[in-house]
């Protein structure tokens, strides 16, 4: 558990484990069976992202929980690394998304209803680079071809044409909202002993520890 409120759980998702129950148990089955209560899911990730999830206590703290989602008033940050060079070093990602072939999708230069992903990179080593990333909006595999977008698509996400490895390197790393007129910060550093760890220990990571102040 990363922290408990009497609205709300903020918890940490692993890669690789559905978020919602198929073959087996979801993420949010086993949470309440670990928490021992009924928990109520106002957002999701990926199965193979890993990061920070709200789960609500109550179904009225979840219909508000919706509510700033929709309203987009929960501000997301998500850490990601690819080992090719992106088309520009940070900037905006933005375009209609449609679905593409083996349940992708694709990004089209129409801005209809866009996807809309603000980001910063740093470069790690000469083939590895770390990026910060913030959606505007809540698409689906949002994050995932923005980056592809770029010709940089994450490490190890085969769907988007991403290298080979152990996991697909995108995590759900910080969120900051108000609730009840109080504002929260969470974040959740990836594990390090991964090839994220050579991002979050790098000298120029600093600025990114608190994301929320940086200039989005």
């Amino acid at each position: 558990m990363h922290a408990q409120h009497e609205d709300f759980y903020v918890l940490e998702k692993p890669a690789g484990l559905n978020f919602h129950s198929e073959e087996g148990p979801g993420f949010v089955v086993l949470a309440e069976q670990q928490l021992n209560e009924k928990l109520y899911a106002v957002h999701r990730l990926d199965k193979v992202t890993s990061g920070l999830i709200i789960l609500a206590r109550s179904s009225a703290s979840a219909a508000e929980f919706t509510r700033l989602f929709t309203a987009h008033k929960i501000d997301k940050f998500y850490l990601a690394l690819s080992d090719s060079k992106p088309k520009k070093k940070q900037g905006w990602v933005k375009g209609d998304m449609a679905k593409s072939r083996r349940s992708s999708f694709k990004l089209l230069k129409s801005i209809d209803n866009p996807a809309i992903t603000r980001f910063y990179s740093l470069s790690i080593t000469a083939n590895l680079r770390g990026f910060i990333l913030k959606p505007y909006s809540g698409k689906t595999h949002q994050l995932r071809v923005a980056l592809k977008s770029l010709a940089a698509p994450i490490l190890g996400d085969s769907l988007y044409g991403g290298t080979p490895a152990e996991r697909t390197y995108l995590h759900a790393y910080a969120l900051s909202f108000n609730w009840q007129n109080k504002q929260y910060h969470f974040v959740c550093k990836p594990e390090c002993t991964t090839l994220f760890g050579q991002l979050t220990e790098h000298e120029n990571f600093h600025p990114w520890q608190q994301p929320w102040q940086l200039d989005w």
